[in-house]
């Protein structure tokens, strides 16, 4: 799969339209980001708020386009909006949630519901008390050297399983 350069202006265009939006409801001038689509692992995007750049999933966009352009961007411009009306605030806080519901009409959605696994990577099976756990290669490694984690659910200690091939 590639992404066509007539979907990353669609989708370009998009965030514009929520900026569009964004300036009649408060009045002002917002200043225009960035577009990356080079955003890896799990996260559909990414703002990034000093330097005024969304960052796009490019494998998780293809395969999600309606998504993409009924919420996400919705979502990553929503952060580049408030960083720039309140500055430095919660990631989804009330002025956050106000941007989403109030200014673009969307639900404030904090994650996304989209399949990923084209881009999850390799999982790591741990067992806690009452039940096992899929870790990321990241959180794996740092369990070999000497940190730990705790089920949310019964608080006791994640404990690796190895599989035939990883022992």
């Amino acid at each position: 799969m590639i992404l066509i350069e007539e979907d990353k202006k669609a989708l370009e265009l998009q965030g514009e339209n929520f900026f569009i939006e964004a300036e009649c409801f408060f009045d002002r001038a917002f200043k225009r980001p960035t577009y990356l689509f080079n955003q890896r692992g799990k996260a559909a995007g990414t703002a990034h708020l000093q330097k005024n750049i969304i960052k796009i999933n490019p494998i998780l966009f293809i395969n999600n386009k309606e998504e993409f352009f009924e919420q996400v961007i919705a979502h990553e411009v929503a952060h580049l909006i408030t960083f720039q009306l309140y500055g430095r605030v919660r990631p989804h806080g009330k002025e956050w949630r106000y941007v989403m519901t109030e200014v673009f009409k969307r639900p404030a959605l904090t994650t996304h519901q989209l399949d990923i696994k084209e881009v999850a990577g390799k999982q790591f099976t741990y067992q806690c008390a009452c039940s096992t756990h899929q870790l990321t290669i990241r959180r794996h490694n740092k369990v070999l050297k000497g940190g730990n984690y705790l089920c949310k659910q019964c608080q006791s200690t994640l404990h690796f399983i190895p599989l035939e091939e990883e022992q």
